[in-house]
């Protein structure tokens, strides 16, 4: 089976296809200096989105996700976008937990793996 990496750089590809499995790598807010955990969340799963679709799957085949939020006091915000973005009767295994992210500015990070 082929491998096709999607925005690849020199330490990461944002996404990997393998067969029908799509890969994405941890994605944070593009812009997260001063953005509440609500803007953080919406703008990851916008990138989501688009990485997805680039792949040629979307949100209604997820097989899993990882959230790691830097405060669990933020668990019911994070959810609460979650909850309207993620496809209803399509929801994947899941998992969130609480860490220190690359830099203070990240309050959300999430991980995602898909169906094609």
């Amino acid at each position: 089976m082929s491998i096709e990496r999607l925005e690849t750089g020199p330490r990461m590809s944002q996404a990997v296809v393998h067969g029908n499995t799509v890969y994405l790598a941890g994605t944070v807010s593009e812009s997260p200096k001063g953005k509440s955990v609500t803007e953080q969340t919406k703008s990851v799963l916008s990138q989501i989105d688009a990485l997805l679709k680039k792949a040629g799957t979307d949100k209604s085949k997820l097989i899993s996700a990882n959230i790691w939020i830097t405060d669990m006091a933020n668990f019911a915000e994070m959810n609460a976008v979650w909850d309207a973005w993620v496809s209803p009767g399509n929801t994947p295994a899941r998992a969130t937990v609480e860490a220190k992210l690359a830099t203070p500015d990240y309050k959300v990070e999430i991980m995602v793996v898909a169906a094609k």
